[in-house]
C-alpha cells in the first residue's frame, strides 16, 4: 500500500521529469519532448495522489501537506497545459521550480496521515471546491511570478499573465461559489465572514482589480505587478495563514493545521 513515507521517491522522479521538460521547453525544435515529459511528470504526481487516496481510503485534501500536494500536482498542470496550448516557454519553468518548493517542503515537513474525516469535511461538495480551488491557486500564483520576472527582466509578458489571471479569477470563484454551497449545507449559511472567508474575498478583490488594471491599460507594470504580488500574499493568508490567527480556533474551516 503507497503511504506517505513513498512521497521522496515519487517527488523526485516528478521533479527530473518536470525539470527535463521545463529546459526542452526554452527550445522550438524540442517542444515535443517537453511536451511529453511536464504531462508525464504530472501524470507521475497524479499517480501518487491516486495511490494515497487508495491508502488513506479518503481524499487526500484534509491536512497542510496534502494540499501542497494538490497545489504541486496542479502547478504541473497549468504548465503543461498553457505550453501546449499558447507555446508559452519560460511557464514550464515558473510550474517546475514552484511546484518543486513545495514537494521539497513537504519532504522535509512529513504530517501524519489518516483515515478520519470530521462530520463537515464528509459532503459531496469537499472534492471539487478544494480540487478547484488549488488549480485557481496553480494559475494565480504562475501570474504572479511571470508578472514579477517581465518586470524585473524588462519582458513583455503581459499576454500569459492576462491569460492565467483570466482562467485563475475564473476558478476561484467557483471555488468560492461551490465553499458556500458546501457551507450552506454543513452550516446553515452560504457565508460567515469568518477569517479565511474575508481573506478569500480580499484576494478575490485585488486580482479582479489587476484584470482591470490590464484592461484599462491605465497604469505602469510596475503598479500592476505591485497589486499581483500584494493579491499573492493575500492568497497565501486566504490559503493557510489564516491557521495562525487568534480567531483560527473558532473558525469553522480550521480542520487540521
Amino acid at each position: 500500500m503507497i503511504g506517505w513515507s513513498e512521497f521522496p521517491y515519487f517527488a523526485s522522479v516528478t521533479a527530473l521529469v518536470a525539470l527535463v521538460g521545463a529546459v526542452a521547453a526554452t527550445r522550438e525544435r524540442t517542444r515535443r519532448m517537453a511536451t511529453v515529459a511536464l504531462w508525464l511528470a504530472t501524470a507521475v504526481m497524479g499517480l501518487f495522489i491516486v495511490l494515497l487516496w487508495i491508502g488513506l481510503e479518503r481524499p487526500p485534501m484534509r491536512t497542510m501537506g496534502e494540499t501542497r500536494l494538490w497545489y504541486s500536482f496542479c502547478l504541473l498542470v497549468s504548465g503543461a497545459f498553457t505550453f501546449q496550448r499558447w507555446n508559452y516557454r519560460w511557464i514550464p519553468s515558473f510550474a517546475t521550480m514552484l511546484s518543486t518548493v513545495f514537494m521539497v517542503v513537504n519532504i522535509l515537513k512529513p504530517e501524519i496521515h489518516d483515515a478520519t474525516l470530521m462530520p463537515a469535511l464528509q459532503s459531496a461538495w469537499f472534492v471539487p471546491h478544494v480540487s478547484i480551488y488549488m488549480f485557481s491557486y496553480a494559475l494565480l500564483g504562475c501570474a504572479t511570478m511571470l508578472a514579477v520576472y517581465g518586470v524585473v527582466a524588462h519582458s513583455d509578458m503581459d499576454r500569459a499573465v492576462e491569460r492565467l489571471l483570466y482562467g485563475g479569477i475564473a476558478f476561484f470563484t467557483v471555488g468560492m461559489l461551490t465553499g458556500a454551497l458546501w457551507a450552506k449545507q454543513a452550516w446553515g449559511e452560504y457565508w460567515s465572514w469568518d477569517a479565511k472567508e474575508s481573506w478569500a474575498a480580499a484576494t478575490w478583490f485585488l486580482y479582479l482589480l489587476a484584470i482591470h488594471l490590464y484592461r484599462l491599460n491605465a497604469k505602469s507594470r510596475k503598479t500592476i505587478c505591485a497589486v499581483l504580488v500584494v493579491a499573492f500574499l493575500s492568497l497565501q493568508m486566504c490559503w493557510y495563514g489564516v491557521n495562525y490567527l487568534p480567531t483560527a480556533k473558532t473558525s469553522v474551516h480550521t480542520y487540521n493545521k
